[in-house]
């Protein structure tokens, strides 16, 4: 399982949640902390890849784009890999670098499912219209999970939905 994001998204709050430890993936406030692909194993069933981001980073050109060029790399051709999650600040939204990623992943034939994070900085009204939008976008691509998980690491919220699904993809116990 792959998360891709652009920086600063909230990947690495995301496995925290999901893991139940807070120390689990190192996470900063400043965009571009996550520099490498970091692997986290969760009872030899299923494995989490954190990704650097893409997108705006504190960093120079040319290290953005061994980034992007790692993330390419890695996506492509890899059997083993169940899905990615394409992780979406929900304040924001789906932007040009998120598309570029839905194409990179669509054209690689790998499964993905868009994940709105930060999700309770939005009001019930604002996020179901983030989620209806992003549906609409993302029912025309052909790699795309139909289900959108709108998640908050900080309020815990839908980190067991997504832990289901998660559940579903990982190896039989």
């Amino acid at each position: 399982m792959a998360l891709a994001g652009r920086s600063n998204v909230g990947k690495s709050s995301l496995i925290n949640a999901l893991t139940g430890r807070g120390n689990t993936a190192r996470v900063s406030k400043h965009p571009g902390r996550t520099q490498q692909l970091n692997f986290f194993g969760l009872s030899n069933r299923l494995g989490l890849v954190d990704m650097p981001g893409y997108g705006y980073a504190a960093v120079s050109k040319g290290t953005k784009k061994v980034w992007n060029d790692l993330i390419v790399r890695f996506l492509r051709g890899r059997p083993t890999l169940r899905r990615a999650l394409v992780l979406v600040d929900s304040r924001h939204g789906i932007k040009d670098s998120d598309r570029q990623v839905f194409d990179l992943l669509d054209e690689a034939a790998v499964t993905w499912q868009l994940v709105l994070t930060k999700c309770d900085a939005l009001g019930k009204a604002g996020l179901e219209e983030r989620i209806a939008g992003c549906a609409a976008e993302i029912g025309k691509r052909p790699a795309a999970h139909p289900v959108i998980v709108p998640t908050s690491a900080e309020k815990n919220l839908g980190i067991e939905t997504l832990r289901e699904e998660l559940a579903g993809l990982a190896k039989p116990a």
